[in-house]
This record gives C-alpha cells, sequence and structure tokens, in this order.
C-alpha cells in the first residue's frame, strides 16, 4: 500500500508540476496580452475621440453661424458632445443646450476644464472674429474607450480555457511513455529482469531506459553468479558435514581409547577443513559482493609479512620453509589496504605451501614490474606439481582441484579468491613455471595514481 501511495504521488506529482506551470505560463502570457491589448484600445479609442472634437471644430471654423437645422440637430439630448462659440468681445454667440453646465471659457487647443462637476475634454480654434470650442465630458470618453477595450479582451479570455485543455492533453501524451514504462516495471517480480522495451521512447528518457537495462544485465549476472556460487557452495560442505557426522558416529561406537583417539583426531582433522572451507567461501563472497570500499594505502611488503605470519603454523606443520625477500625500494610501495590485499597474499602463499610436497620451499618475492618501476608486485614460487599451461586458466574457477597435488585437504577456492581481489583491484594474475619446478604466481598492481616511470 505504501509503494502504490509513493507512486501514485510521485507520478502525479510530475504531472501537477507541468500541468501547473505550462498553465501558470498560460495565465501570466494571457493577462499580459489582455493588459497590452487593453492599454492599446484604450489610448487608440482616447486619440479617435480627440480627432473627432478636432475635425467638429474645424469644420464649423469656417461657418459664420449655425443653421437653424444644425442647431437642432446638435440640440440633440442624445449627443454627448457641446459646442460653444463666442465672438472676440467675449459674447456667448452659441452653446448647445445641455442638463450639464458646459465650459464657461474658452481655450485654444486640447484642455481638460472642469464645469459642472465633472472634467470636459475640449479643442478650442479660432476663427476670424470668433473662437469655437467643442467639448466632451471625460467621463463619458472612458466609459467608452473601456467598453471598446473589454470587447477586445474577451476573444482572449475565450480562447484561454480551450488553450488550457489542449495544454493538459499534450502534457498527459507527452508522459504517456513513462506511464507505459511505469507499468511495464510494475508488472516484473524479482525474477523478470528482461531488459526493458526501448522503442518509441523520447530521447530524454531512453538514456534512463538504457541505464535501467544496464543495471538488469548486472543484476542478472549477479544473481545468476550467486545462485551458482550457492550451489556449489552447498555441494562442498555436504561432504566435510557428513564426514564429520560419520567421524562422530565412530568416536562414540569406539570400542577402545586408542580407536577413540584416532577418530577424535580425524573429526578435529575435518572440522578445521570444514572451517577453513567456510573461511574461504566467505572470503569469495566478500571479493564478489558489490564494489569495492574507498581505498587507502597500505605498504605491500607489510601485508605480505602479516600474510606469511598466518600461514606460518600450517607451513610448519607441512615442514614447508617460507622465504621472503624485499627488493630494494620495495618496502614503500603501497596497494590497496581495505583488507582484500591482504587476503590476496594470504591465499597465494596457503596455496603454494597446500600443493607444495612435504619438507617442500616456498619463495615469495616483493618488488616492481620490470617495465613499470612504479607498479608493486607480488611473486610467490612453489616447488610442487605445477600446473600445465592448458588448465592454468581453468584453476581460477572456484572448486577446481588438481589432481596431482600433493595434499587434497584443499577447497580449489584459493586461486579463485585470488583472481575476484585482483579484478576488483584493477591488477593482474599470471601463472607460470617456477624455476623450482613448481608454480609461480604473479600479482602485478596499476602505479599509483599520479606516480609516472
Amino acid at each position: 500500500m505504501t509503494a502504490r501511495r509513493f507512486r501514485l504521488n510521485a507520478g502525479g506529482t510530475l504531472r501537477v508540476r507541468l500541468l501547473l506551470s505550462l498553465l501558470a505560463v498560460l495565465v501570466i502570457a494571457a493577462l499580459a496580452m489582455g493588459g497590452s491589448v487593453y492599454w492599446n484600445v484604450l489610448r487608440q479609442t482616447e486619440s479617435l475621440f480627440d480627432y473627432q472634437l478636432r475635425q467638429m471644430a474645424l469644420s464649423l471654423r469656417d461657418q459664420g453661424e449655425i443653421a437653424p437645422e444644425d442647431a437642432r440637430a446638435l440640440a440633440d439630448g442624445q449627443l454627448d458632445y457641446v459646442i460653444q462659440i463666442w465672438r472676440e468681445d467675449g459674447h456667448e454667440v452659441y452653446a448647445t443646450q445641455l442638463q450639464t453646465e458646459p465650459p464657461a471659457r474658452a481655450v485654444l487647443g486640447f484642455a481638460d476644464i472642469p464645469a459642472g462637476g465633472i472634467i470636459w475634454r475640449t479643442f478650442g480654434v479660432e476663427a476670424r472674429d470668433r473662437v469655437i470650442q467643442v467639448a466632451q465630458p471625460q467621463n463619458v470618453r472612458h466609459d467608452r474607450a473601456v467598453q471598446a477595450a473589454l470587447r477586445s479582451v474577451v476573444p482572449l479570455l475565450a480562447v484561454a480555457p480551450a488553450l488550457a485543455l489542449v495544454i493538459g492533453w499534450l502534457v498527459s501524451r507527452s508522459l504517456a511513455p513513462l506511464q507505459r514504462l511505469a507499468v511495464e516495471v510494475r508488472a516484473r517480480d524479482s525474477g523478470s529482469l528482461q531488459a526493458l522495451p526501448e522503442h518509441d521512447l523520447p530521447d530524454e528518457v531512453l538514456p534512463l531506459v538504457q541505464s535501467l537495462n544496464a543495471l538488469l544485465d548486472r543484476l542478472g549476472a549477479a544473481l545468476a553468479a550467486q545462485r551458482h556460487f550457492v550451489g556449489d557452495a552447498a555441494h562442498e560442505l555436504r561432504s566435510p558435514l557428513t564426514a564429520l557426522k560419520l567421524q562422530v558416529q565412530v568416536m562414540r561406537r569406539a570400542p577402545d581409547d586408542e580407536t577413540r583417539d584416532a577418530a577424535a583426531r580425524a573429526l578435529t582433522a575435518g572440522v578445521d577443513r570444514a572451517t577453513r572451507l567456510v573461511e574461504q567461501l566467505l572470503a569469495l563472497a566478500r571479493s564478489e559482493a558489490g564494489p569495492p570500499r574507498e581505498p587507502t594505502a597500505a605498504p605491500l611488503a607489510e601485508l605480505v609479512r602479516q600474510a606469511m605470519a598466518d600461514v606460518a603454523p600450517f607451513a610448519d606443520a607441512r615442514g614447508t620453509t617460507l622465504e621472503l625477500d624485499v627488493a630494494d625500494g620495495a618496502e614503500a610501495m603501497t596497494v590497496s589496504g581495505d583488507g582484500d590485499a591482504a587476503v590476496l597474499a594470504r591465499n597465494l602463499i596457503d596455496n603454494a605451501v597446500r600443493y607444495s610436497p612435504q619438507g617442500g620451499h616456498v619463495a615469495v618475492w616483493v618488488g616492481a614490474d620490470a617495465a613499470q618501476p612504479s607498479a608493486p608486485v607480488l611473486q610467490v614460487d612453489d616447488d610442487g606439481p605445477g600446473i600445465p599451461q592448458a588448465d592454468r586458466e581453468m584453476v581460477f574457477d572456484r572448486f577446481v582441484r588438481r589432481d596431482n597435488a600433493a595434499d587434497q585437504t584443499g577447497s580449489g577456492l584459493g586461486l579463485a579468491i585470488v583472481r575476484q581481489v585482483a579484478l576488483r583491484q584493477g591488477a593482474e594474475v599470471v601463472l607460470a613455471d617456477s624455476p623450482a619446478g613448481g608454480l609461480r604466481a604473479r600479482v602485478t598492481w596499476p602505479a599509483p595514481a599520479g606516480v609516472t616511470s
């Protein structure tokens, strides 16, 4: 329920944001355009009224007097113009009769004159011995101008709702690919890792889908590796656990102390083998799980000494001699010290000891690569049976054991762990023939950043 509510809120939020943003732009644009049209029409109407005042005054300029029929027309109560004519001595010759008191004085040109409680817009012109003035109430002019301006704005306001509907339809159509993608993803379960369809997607959504498909590929590979790992681990653990159970039964049924002691020793050895197998399984799972952590530099020589100290008890039990040679200048060479490098060194040395004969010799060398002196190198040589060149790639797989090994107690995980750690750290692992007759394992790390050869 929570996931569905979140999905609805998230999808609704995107749609609402787009709609509100576009509608806000539409409203602002409509207001701006409406305001512009309103003020332009208002100003043009005022100019037109001024033009009518001027033309009316100029048309009367050359008349000596107003004819009776013209006087009757001008006396029409519906006419909102006032015409006034004065002689030079100031005597009023003619004035349109209105209920409102007209201006009592004449001003040449355009003017705004208060009279009778209102403001009059007037235009006066001088003609021979007379002054003619035409006046119009400002409120009448303003009302008519506003009506004309509103009639110009109304069509724009009527179109705005239709534009809003069109915008809503366009937003829904534009978001349709995202909705289809959401439906496609929602229909998947934890086992459905097929790639999402990439056709009919806008350019802005395609990179997201391609990234999701790449993630699904990586998840599929990781889950396949996990299933394979779990299956192999279950198979490998079944044998030692069965052996432990049998040893316990033998010890319980032992007829004498000698048989019981032998069974106890076998049980202890079995526990040790099972413990090592579990430790290596955990190390392998750790080396394969997720991206590497933030690296911290650690001296390679010191990590190798710690690994040799961990393996020393096992080497002593087999009578194997461990030898460490650190080249000049190699003490200062560092590799990633997040723990993986130590695991790599320990498994490499343990593998050499385990597959060397009783009383054998393992030589460990820490130095630099000849082709790139700033690149750290760990090299381990043993005098065991070695690995044929045709099988050297295969031994990096999990649970692969060599049939000709001197000791068959290995789990077949040592080199697999080494390969995984090397891949995480960008190092290269190479198997070759050892001068001692056995196997040489060589790990070369990349040079530290900022260091040139």
